[in-house]
């Protein structure tokens, strides 16, 4: 169909015959163009959850409340789309809004109004916690909303030979420092470096657990805001290496990564799930704690609930439902450790506190409520319960022992709260670490309190 201006027009001082013909015909009213559906839901930020993991929630979210139509439509710029569907009821056809530019526009967004809901993976910083100051705490849990997990994965050409890289190893190939592969042992040939973009959580998140201060990011390297496209690129460079998000490994290969004195870790559900591995990370949604759209705290409702960590699997990342796994312990383990857990299983969950605090953060709220579901369950009522805590390295070793002990009871008596006892309680200090204790996140990941049942 031709536009208007494709049309050539009438000579000067003419009348096309057909205009002249139904100058004398009635002109019938022109129907009105069906209006825009009202937007209801701003979501705003990282771009490894809204590239496919939020619009697949959104979708799940709506068909429960009985939406029918629902359809994605193509926003105006990449990584920008609506959701619209028809609601039963009064609410009729609505329009969710999606906008997945990184992680550090959810904070911007709900900070200037033009979101409702941040998505992010990775966790708020403490300049943005205070530009958001107006709207509430955003570092309480009233805010900050754990929906799933994920592994930062190194990955690698399918060929190359190499197994495993240390965390400073990862750092000095990024940095540009180790620019042949022979250096690590590998078959020579120049590294070639792929990296996520500048607004990408996932970039934020590997500068922070790899390269920190420490280590700038090689000019060389190539940058790219699509995932996807980032990982087939390495998967075809036999001298690529590049960082991305779990669910976007595809076709390259995921190195195992060593941090300090623990033993190399791959990437894989229960790993991450603990958050045992080196590279693993939460992903978020954040809401203004003196918000008030309901469908947004619906929806971030939704996302932890079971349906919606179904979401979560369903799309390659780590749901926080309970499972038990039999798992292989550290050779530096305790003996008492060793002792106490050979005929047990460990859940995938690690409790973990509130930086500089006592209280549970909102993961750990969330999940005692899974933990006691789980032990519900017909199958587990007759399980027994063992908590281990563990600490950083810093501190006297007898500090550390007494606070890992005092950690692993707090956590026996919001259990006991619930109906559920406890076979044994201990505290094993800064033993068994999964991480070097030389940065503020790795302390973070040592400062825990494990689960496993018998």
């Amino acid at each position: 169909m031709s536009r208007p201006e494709d049309v050539a027009p009438a000579a000067a001082g003419s009348v096309p015959a057909a205009a002249a013909a139904s100058a004398a015909l009635p002109v019938a009213p022109v129907a009105a163009l069906p209006a825009a559906a009202p937007v209801k839901l701003r979501i705003h930020g990282s771009n490894t959850i809204g590239a496919e993991l939020a619009p697949a929630l959104v979708e799940r979210f709506l068909a429960r409340r009985g939406a029918s139509d629902v359809r994605r439509v193509p926003g105006a710029r990449a990584e920008e789309m609506r959701i619209e569907a028809t609601l039963p009821g009064s609410e009729g056809r609505i329009a969710i809004e999606l906008a997945a530019h990184g992680s550090g526009t959810a904070f911007t967004g709900l900070a200037d109004g033009r979101a409702d809901v941040g998505a992010a993976s990775r966790p708020v910083r403490g300049e943005e916690i205070r530009k958001l100051a107006a709207l509430g705490d955003f570092s309480s849990p009233a805010a900050e909303h754990v929906i799933g997990l994920d592994g930062v994965a190194i990955i690698v050409h399918p060929a190359n030979p190499l197994r495993s890289l240390s965390h400073e190893q990862v750092a000095k190939l990024f940095a540009g420092e180790i620019r042949d592969w022979a250096e690590l042992g590998g078959r020579p040939g120049p590294v070639h470096i792929y990296a996520r973009d500048e607004r990408s959580g996932t970039w934020d998140t590997f500068q922070s657990l790899v390269l920190g201060k420490a280590y700038p990011l090689s000019p060389e390297a190539q940058r790219f805001e699509s995932s996807p496209e980032l990982s087939d690129r390495v998967a075809t460079d036999a001298g690529g290496i590049g960082f991305i998000g779990l669910p976007y490994v595809r076709m390259a290969r995921a190195l195992a990564i060593g941090d300090g004195n623990a033993v190399p870790s791959a990437p894989s559900p229960f790993t991450v799930a603990t958050e045992d591995y080196p590279l693993s990370r939460r992903l978020f949604f954040y809401l203004a704690p003196t918000g008030d759209n309901r469908m947004a705290r619906e929806l971030v409702e939704f996302a932890l609930e079971n349906d919606g960590q179904q979401v979560v699997e369903a799309h390659g990342f780590i749901s926080q439902r309970v499972a038990p796994q039999r798992v292989a312990l550290s050779p530096n383990a305790p003996k008492e450790y060793e002792s106490l857990t050979r005929d047990a299983l460990r859940l995938s969950v690690n409790f973990r506190f509130r930086p500089g605090s006592g209280l549970l953060d909102g993961k750990a709220q969330r999940d005692l409520r899974r933990v006691t579901d789980y032990l519900a369950q017909a199958e587990n009522r007759s399980r027994q319960v063992l908590l281990f805590g563990f600490t950083d390295a810093r501190g006297s070793p007898e500090q550390n022992l007494r606070l890992s002990q005092q950690r692993a009871q707090e956590i026996a008596r919001e259990l006991q709260a619930r109906g559920i006892q406890t076979r044994v309680v201990r505290g094993f200090g800064p033993a068994n670490p999964v991480a070097a204790d030389d940065s503020p996140s790795g302390q973070e990941r040592n400062r825990r309190v494990e689960i496993w049942v018998m």
